[in-house]
């Protein structure tokens, strides 16, 4: 049976304050969730505003539509991917948003659902897609990826300094038949390990999770051209708030924020700007946003979680 879709929405108030939301406005959600952020945005909306949420989650959607049905007039919501949010808005026959929020990584009731296959602390049958129904799941990976690919993935998206061992490890164990399931999986990587990294305080088998969830769901992948994109259908002032969750994420957001935000790329020994590039963005975070110590008493997701926002020139 899977757990009622509780989510605590981290950075609530302070990732929705920087949208200034308009009365009037329209807003994206992207990553709706159980609905947290677009509750609050929906409180401020009046007349003529509007919340579209989007999420891949199917539970998700349900449970967010339960939340919102008192700001049913104000809210349309959609299962899709917030890297189709072009799409999205055309099939509204919406042109541009006043702001936009995402809430990026896995959400505490997909974890803490066993059988979503999420959890290193839950026996289930690997899975770990946010959308079901995707066709390649963490155990296709697992079982079908070479043993480069596996290293590769595991390095890349985890920083697991033991990827080479791990990958070794699952492809061995391959030989003996296919692997079915999270403990399965856990086992693997702590034989795969030296033993004295398997007592730490994070759990041997974090990191190539991590790895294996962001593979599935290609989060880092469509990262880049999805705050492009967000940032083409904002409405001049228009501002995007994103919450990340590890270091990879923090690094693509981050680093695109810089790149819209930058102006005339010449070489300084140019005379006059030849290239014409203007920013595209004003970054209204300099430093990322962090959760204070009253949030991090009550949620543990909080402490490694950054805000940054952007606001469209």
């Amino acid at each position: 049976m899977s757990i009622e879709f509780r989510h605590i929405s981290v950075l609530l108030e302070e990732s929705v304050d920087l949208l200034e939301v308009k009365p009037d406005g329209i807003y994206a959600d992207g990553t709706l969730g159980g609905g947290g952020h677009s509750s609050l945005i929906c409180s401020k909306l009046q007349q003529g505003g509007r919340l579209i949420g989007i999420d891949r989650d199917i539970t998700a959607i349900k449970a967010a539509t339960e939340r919102l049905k008192e700001f049913d007039e104000k809210v349309t919501i959609v299962h899709n991917n917030f890297a189709n949010i072009k799409d999205v808005l055309n099939g509204l026959k919406i042109e541009k948003i006043d702001g936009a929020i995402l809430d990026l990584g896995v959400s505490s009731p997909q974890l803490d659902t066993a059988d979503r296959g999420f959890s290193y602390n839950m026996d289930a049958k690997l899975d770990m897609r946010m959308n079901r129904d995707d066709a390649i799941s963490a155990y296709e990976i697992v079982n079908n990826y070479s043993e480069n690919e596996l290293a590769k993935i595991i390095f890349d998206y985890g920083e697991e300094r033991f990827a080479r061992q791990i990958a070794k490890g699952i492809v061995s164990k391959r030989e003996q038949g296919n692997i079915e399931t999270t403990f399965e999986l856990c086992e693997i990587i702590k034989n795969s390990i030296p033993a004295k990294a398997r007592f730490g305080d994070k759990h041997p088998a974090k990191r190539t999770f991590q790895a294996i969830r962001i593979e599935v769901n290609k989060e880092l992948e469509i990262l880049e051209n999805a705050i492009r994109d967000f940032v083409d259908v904002l409405k001049p002032g228009g501002v995007l708030s994103i919450i990340t969750f590890h270091s990879l994420e923090d690094r693509i957001v981050k680093q695109t924020f810089q790149k819209l935000a930058e102006g005339c790329t010449c070489p300084k020994s140019f005379p006059v700007c030849v290239c014409g590039n203007q920013p595209k963005v004003k970054i209204l975070t300099r430093k990322p946003v962090v959760s204070g110590d009253a949030e991090l008493e009550m949620n543990m997701r909080a402490h490694s979680a950054k805000l940054r926002a952007i606001k469209k020139i």
